[in-house]
């Protein structure tokens, strides 16, 4: 008797745990994305002297969709869909963050250009709750006006939200804005992307 109540409760634990990640699975959701900055930054020396201008070019397949709702088992059921132009919110973010360490995106003979391959969250189902995980991927490229590159990398960003309840477009947000900030923060970390910025303003123009 007892085995049976064990098996009784823990198949109803897992049913209810199937319902709440299933939700509306055959709805479409959305979700509005948006940036935090990373705090205290330093202006860095020299860089209100460079005008860099910052060009996106998402290279994503499908433009809009962000995720995909799942049910209990697993399986892909409705998508998920930004309410928010996904490589303008890249790109602002650059746009910030630059701005904040001093440089000038206004246009100029600094060209820094962000290709977006990846954007996208995906749910793992667990037995009582699932996770989304999420990835942000993009190739950073710093041109000088003359065209050639003085830096280019390939720049991967994860964020995690943990023991959600349901596969919906607000879970999934929180994943893609954490993988935002990571990817955002990973490529300010690396000096040699500010320093690339520097020298190719510093660079002689035309070859003069």
């Amino acid at each position: 008797m007892k085995l049976t109540n064990r098996l009784l409760i823990t198949f109803g634990a897992s049913s209810l745990a199937l319902a709440l990640l299933s939700g509306c699975a055959l709805t479409k959701d959305y979700c509005s994305l948006s940036y935090a900055p990373q705090t205290n930054v330093a202006r860095i020396k020299g860089a209100e002297a460079v005008k860099v201008k910052i060009e996106l070019a998402d290279r994503r397949t499908i433009k809009d969709k962000v995720s995909v709702k799942k049910n209990g088992y697993g399986m892909e059921m409705a998508d998920i869909i930004s309410k928010e132009d996904v490589g303008v919110t890249v790109k602002n973010a650059l746009v910030t963050e630059l701005t904040n360490r001093g440089f000038s995106p206004a246009g100029g003979d600094v060209l820094v250009l962000a290709e977006l391959s990846k954007f996208y969250n995906d749910f793992k189902i667990g037995f009582f709750t699932g996770d989304a995980v999420a990835e942000v991927s993009m190739n950073i490229q710093v041109k000088r006006n003359d065209g050639s590159i003085t830096f280019s990398k390939i720049v991967n960003g994860n964020g995690v939200n943990k023991n959600v309840m349901l596969a919906s477009g607000s879970n999934a947000k929180v994943a893609l804005e954490a993988a935002l900030v990571d990817a955002v923060a990973k490529l300010f970390e690396d000096v040699s992307f500010t320093e690339a910025l520097l020298k190719s303003a510093a660079s002689p123009k035309n070859g003069t």
